[in-house]
């Protein structure tokens, strides 16, 4: 796997794993405001600066495991669905993603918010993968319903990251308002 800032080697990419993995501890025990790239490192057992070396922020590094994440993700493999219903797995999938990880997910909304520009790249990236899964799912590239599709996603996420819905409404009711609109 590669990471945003450069090519890794087996060993780098091991201590780049630890990263996430800690990171993901550290903000379960701490959350957002007490998650600090020191905390990550020495629940990973390497030094600040070699964190630093491979992240910029802690809010690069939570970008990193959210597009770690999704990039893993299985496609939402559904080939004798309509495109409509294939999209709608893969919005599902993506917004269900860190829905068991409460503080996880609210620092992915946080993290992707921020102005670091690694997480700007990352977050180019992360809106160029959902775009390839739903542009496959739904048979076209259609740039208006993926549009549409997109902003539902992005703003049905943020709707969960402030809290006014879990995860798992959210996902309801995007199904809901994506049928209406693929109608």
């Amino acid at each position: 796997m590669e990471a945003t800032r450069r090519r890794l080697t087996g060993k780098q990419a091991e201590t780049v794993d630890r990263l996430t993995t800690a990171a993901v501890q550290v903000l379960t025990r701490e959350g957002f405001a007490g998650t600090t790239i020191r905390l990550i490192a020495a629940e990973a057992g390497v030094g600040t600066a070699t964190a630093y070396t491979y992240f910029s922020s802690k809010e690069h590094l939570i970008s990193e495991v959210y597009w770690r994440r999704l990039t893993a993700l299985p496609p939402a493999e559904l080939p004798d669905a309509d495109g409509a219903t294939r999209a709608l797995a893969v919005l599902r999938q993506a917004a269900m993603l860190v829905a068991d990880e409460p503080a996880l997910a609210a620092a992915v909304g946080q993290a992707l918010l921020g102005n670091d520009p690694d997480v700007a790249h990352l977050r180019l990236r992360i809106g160029g993968e959902l775009r390839t899964r739903l542009t496959h799912a739904l048979g076209t590239d259609d740039t208006e319903d993926l549009e549409c599709l997109e902003l539902l996603f992005y703003g049905a996420m943020l709707q969960a990251g402030m809290g006014h819905l879990s995860y798992a409404e959210v996902a309801d009711r995007m199904e809901k308002c994506a049928r209406r609109l693929l109608a």
